[in-house]
C-alpha cells in the first residue's frame, strides 16, 4: 500500500482540514500504517468466533427511581438572563 492509494487532499476536505505539504505527508504515512495493519488484520481466520458488538458484556447499572423535590420555580428562573411569563427566553435557532 502507498500513499497514492490514500487521497489526503480528499480527506482533508471532507474533514475540513487545512494541512501543510508536510503534515499532509506525515498524515499519508500514519494512515498508510494504518491500512496496512487493517490488511493484516483481514488475515485472521475468525470463522469459529462468534461475532460481538463489545469485547466484554455490558451491564446497565440503573437505581430506581424515586420522587425528590424539585427545584422551586422561581429559583430555576432566578439565573435567567432572559424570561417572560414564567418562561425561559432564548434565541431563536430556527428560522
Amino acid at each position: 500500500m502507498t500513499n497514492e492509494r490514500i487521497d489526503i487532499q480528499h480527506l482533508t476536505h471532507l474533514a475540513r482540514l487545512s494541512l501543510t505539504e508536510d503534515e499532509k505527508q506525515v498524515i499519508g504515512a500514519q494512515l498508510d500504517d494504518i491500512l496496512k495493519y487493517m490488511d493484516k488484520l483481514k488475515e485472521l481466520d475468525v470463522s469459529n468466533i462468534e461475532p460481538t458488538a463489545h469485547a466484554v458484556p455490558l451491564i446497565n447499572v440503573t437505581r430506581p427511581d424515586q420522587v425528590e423535590r424539585s427545584l422551586p420555580h422561581q429559583d430555576a428562573l432566578s439565573n435567567a438572563p432572559l424570561q417572560a411569563d414564567g418562561l425561559f427566553i432564548v434565541p431563536r435557532i430556527i428560522e
